[in-house]
């Protein structure tokens, strides 16, 4: 028997103290596709409510999930938006969670997924949580961007990771001059530049040579891509500062154009054409919004007043040894609250071999990032038992979660990143 699909609702419109969530799933993916059902049936059975957005809701199939279109208010009126997929989707439900202020949670079926709080095999404790109210909320800062040209403004638009300004034609050096506080700073013949976020630090800043920023530091970067001049080092600034970078050359011809990412909502807030020569470089930010930057273009990108929301889990409790995880020599395993430093050695596979720490941590008889207990010889029997029952239960319930969401190879020979 067939089911007609849920209408489609407009966002805001629940009763009072009704919790609603809205799902956005990388549907590319059969894997993210399986795990977000498994997500909406174990929400639906804590009663809470899930939205789903119009262009996903055919592939995914729940009819259960109420339907929304995939607009800048898709979020009003939720309580958290919860992203499958990588980081990638992430930010693009950055861009329906940001106007709402409404905080992310995700689970990773992408690559590295620093963005994300959970792994697969983390679903069913982190819907737990999620139904408990057991959370937490951060704020990650964002920068906003504007392009200016002749004195008058062509666009504005913001970026979570980064913004990069990126030359148009592979065959041609980019010219920029970087300006910061107003003052000029240096002149590079180069591909590029990154100004970054610390979020974005580990993103295209880390690929072009840029350091590493803890998240709860606040700094803005600014990162020269393949710059061929001696002083072209990456640059931390203050979170006060305005950077900026010139596009050398003269207007004059053709009118600029500016677009955003298919699905994305209402990124670019302003644009008014102005007519310029060829375009000199492109304007990206997070990889989704693009603004064509002809030569006399100037980019001006500042700490945003709108930052985004971070949900994060509470770390998991339990011995790694016990549930036979990962020995201490191959790192911590990422779990759902553990620290930034755990994400970038499980995320790059970092060596840690001759380490030796807390003896606690070196033994592996608690979880990296969790505080060891001081107790007496005669506490440790006990604290054994507990997390040997701990790790016991955590793994079955991660084998129940990785028998509802296990890729299936043939299956996956069909998706695309």
């Amino acid at each position: 028997m067939t089911t007609d699909a849920q209408p489609a609702v407009t966002p805001g419109d629940r009763p009072a103290g009704d919790r609603v969530m809205l799902l956005v799933v990388h549907t590319g993916r059969p894997a993210a596709r399986r795990a977000a059902r498994v997500m909406i049936a174990k929400l639906a059975a804590a009663g809470i409510g899930v939205r789903v957005l119009e262009p996903e809701a055919a592939e995914l199939g729940c009819e259960t999930a109420a339907i929304v279109p995939a607009s800048a208010s898709a979020a009003e009126g939720t309580e958290m938006v919860l992203v499958v997929g990588g980081d990638g989707t992430l930010l693009r439900a950055a861009e329906l969670a940001r106007p709402a202020r409404v905080p992310l949670l995700g689970v990773n079926l992408g690559h590295i997924g620093f963005l994300a709080e959970a792994e697969p095999e983390d679903l069913a404790e982190a819907v737990a949580n999620i139904a408990a109210h057991r959370y937490s909320v951060e704020e990650r800062m964002t920068i906003e961007v504007a392009v200016r040209i002749n004195g008058g403004q062509i666009a504005a638009t913001w970026a979570l990771n980064e913004a990069s300004v990126e030359k148009a034609a592979r065959e041609r050096m980019l010219d920029l001059v970087i300006e910061v506080d107003g003052r000029p700073l240096s002149r590079w013949g180069c591909d590029g530049v990154v100004f970054a976020t610390p979020t974005g630090s580990t993103a295209y800043a880390f690929s072009a040579g840029g350091p590493v920023v803890w998240p709860e530091v606040e700094a803005l970067l600014m990162v020269p891509i393949s710059a061929h001049a001696l002083f072209a080092g990456p640059m931390v600034v203050s979170p006060r500062s305005v950077l900026a970078a010139e596009v050398i050359g003269a207007a004059g011809g053709l009118p600029v154009t500016g677009l955003a990412a298919p699905g994305s909502a209402g990124a670019i807030e302003q644009f008014v054409p102005v007519q310029s020569g060829t375009a000199g470089a492109v304007l990206w930010c997070d990889g989704r919004r693009m603004v064509e930057l002809p030569p006399g273009s100037r980019v001006e990108v500042r700490r945003g007043s709108l930052p985004v929301l971070l949900a994060r889990l509470p770390a998991v409790a339990g011995a790694a040894g016990a549930a036979g995880r990962r020995a201490p020599a191959e790192g911590p395993e990422v779990r759902i609250g553990a620290p930034f430093t755990d994400r970038l050695v499980a995320k790059f596979g970092l060596p840690i071999a001759g380490w030796r720490g807390r003896p606690a941590d070196r033994t592996g008889s608690h979880e990296v990032g969790t505080a060891a207990p001081d107790k007496g010889e005669a506490g440790r029997d006990e604290v054994a038992a507990d997390e040997a029952m701990a790790a016991g239960t955590a793994a079955g319930e991660d084998a129940l979660a990785r028998d509802e969401v296990a890729e299936v190879t043939d299956e996956e020979s069909g998706g695309h990143a």
